[in-house]
């Protein structure tokens, strides 16, 4: 794996061909029309509703953000 590039350094042909090298990566990429990426998107989304806890919360036992009975004591 490539590491990192700092385009600062690099030279407007490196940059030129950069992009070219990522367009060509692109174009071959399967394209989908948004209606259908949104149902998908929907589905998948209602599919998990059960364990989101977004929509369910977090169980009080397993909550690590929770306020503390007691609270804190400087000495």
């Amino acid at each position: 794996m490539p590491g990192v590039i700092n385009m600062d350094e690099l030279t407007d042909v490196d940059k030129a061909k950069m992009e070219r090298d990522q367009k060509k990566i692109e174009v071959k990429l399967e394209r989908w029309m948004t209606s259908k990426c949104c149902t998908e998107f929907m589905e998948a989304v209602q599919a998990g509703v059960e364990e989101d806890t977004l929509v369910k919360g977090i169980a009080e036992d397993k909550n690590p953000f929770k306020e503390l009975k007691g609270g804190c004591v400087v000495c």
